[in-house]
């Protein structure tokens, strides 16, 4: 009689479930980038020293971005109201102004003082609370309050 030479049934279940599950995270890690350079975007934040300048009317934002990738900022919105940025001006470093397509580009790492003139139907007055919205190509949405100042 041969005696038959392998695996059980159960230890062949374990090996191939473990396998999954190691190919599983190995997956899920590198879509959401953990490793490697995928899944990677920009990430801002916005400093409490942001405001809106009410002699001059503008938006001045100061903000950096703490992510991976640029940040292209396509669209600001202010108490609901877009802002044209075309007009807009920026200081800091890792920062360009596009004022032909009105997109601000903030490199990794890079900070910057963003001014944007008020659009029209926005009142400014001291110690009024507005919302800003930042809209970016990666499809992010960033959302503070600034002060009227």
């Amino acid at each position: 009689m041969i005696a038959r030479k392998g695996i059980s049934p159960v230890i062949a279940t374990v090996i191939i479930v473990a396998v999954a599950i190691a190919i599983s995270i190995a997956v899920a890690g590198w879509l959401m980038g953990l490793w490697g350079g995928f899944g990677q975007t920009e990430s801002l934040k916005t400093f409490p020293d942001s405001y809106v300048d009410v002699a001059n009317g503008n938006l001045v934002l100061h903000v950096q971005n703490v992510g991976g990738s640029p940040a292209q900022i396509y669209k600001i919105e202010i108490s609901g109201v877009p802002a044209d940025l075309t007009l807009a001006t920026a200081t800091g470093t890792g920062v360009t102004v596009d004022t032909t397509n009105g997109i601000i580009t903030l490199d990794p790492g890079g900070e910057a003082t963003i001014t944007v003139p008020l659009p029209t139907g926005v009142n400014a007055a001291a110690g009024v609370a507005y919302t800003v919205t930042i809209y970016t190509e990666a499809g992010n949405v960033y959302t503070t309050t600034v002060y009227g100042k």
